[in-house]
């Protein structure tokens, strides 16, 4: 699988969305479901609220992985469209992250040009985040294509600030994802943490935070533990994923995902952590499962 197009399609703009097929989908999942729902999966810490990217399961329908979604200790399944989000309420999961609005990864929130779009695509589509019952919203910071960083920030400030009003008003937090520039997303300008932090601070909204992704931050800069402690404040949600490849987080890999999930914990997060590796086993759901094992600490 192409990692990278892959997740670009599953994050593809959903501004055109119905707003009609929101309406369904009650308020007040995330937090109420999380610990709660994985206490009652066989052999739950329940300290943890997992989650999962569907777009690495792109060949199960999504109500079959609803079904195993409970078994496995799952109260999210994320990356997905409000066209979906009635399909996960029917089996009582959430929508940690949704879909974003826009043009996708490359084209972000650190260009002039692409603010007043975005701002139109993602003012459309907040208010149906938060009649869904959801919190929060994905978005990207774009490619350098020769913008410095200095500037890069400075661009993504602006343009985010004009949004935060409504943000602040739905409750629903902006959580831009931190992605290796490296490996599978070429040039991308929110490739460090300390650099999305300090967008944080600029952006300087509670509704403005960052998505903290361990296979994306381990490429990039390693050294994560210290940095998750430094950087929390700024944090609200984490990726999983192993390295090199972003195959099964088991022992055929670099990183020790259990002192991982200790440090986040011991940070007092509370929100979600999401698997998103692409398994490479026969047994996907087996690899799932694993993987929410490991992280359940």
């Amino acid at each position: 699988m192409n990692e990278s197009v892959s997740r670009r399609s599953a994050i593809a703009s959903v501004s055109t969305a119905s707003a009609a097929a929101v309406v369904s989908v009650a308020a007040g999942l995330s937090d109420r479901l999380g610990r709660a729902e994985a206490a009652s999966a066989e052999g739950m810490k329940g300290r943890v609220n997992h989650s999962v990217c569907k777009w690495c399961y792109g060949k199960i329908p999504l109500e079959d992985l609803c079904k195993a979604a409970k078994g496995i200790g799952l109260s999210s399944i994320e990356l997905l469209g409000p066209e979906d989000w009635p399909i996960l309420r029917k089996y009582d999961l959430t929508c940690a992250m949704p879909n974003g609005a826009g043009y996708g990864i490359e084209r972000g929130w650190n260009r002039f040009e692409h603010h007043d779009g975005l701002v139109e695509s993602y003012s459309n589509l907040i208010p149906r985040v938060a009649d869904a019952g959801l919190d929060k919203i994905i978005c990207f910071s774009g490619n350098r294509a020769g913008l410095d960083d200095e500037k890069g920030v400075e661009n993504c400030s602006i343009g985010l600030k004009r949004l935060m009003p409504l943000a602040e008003k739905h409750n629903v937090t902006v959580v831009m994802e931190l992605l290796n520039s490296k490996v599978n997303h070429k040039d991308y300008q929110c490739d460090h943490t300390a650099w999305g932090a300090e967008l944080c601070k600029r952006v300087g909204s509670e509704r403005f935070k960052l998505l903290y992704d361990i296979y994306h931050m381990q490429i990039m800069e390693g050294d994560m533990i210290a940095t998750i402690k430094k950087y929390h404040p700024y944090i609200a949600h984490y990726h999983t994923g192993g390295v090199p490849g972003r195959a099964e987080i088991d022992d055929s890999q670099e990183i020790y995902y259990p002192a991982v999930m200790k440090a986040i914990l011991d940070t007092g997060f509370k929100g979600f952590v999401a698997q998103e590796f692409v398994p490479k086993k026969p047994d996907v759901l087996a690899s799932l499962k694993q993987g929410v094992r490991i992280c359940d600490v």
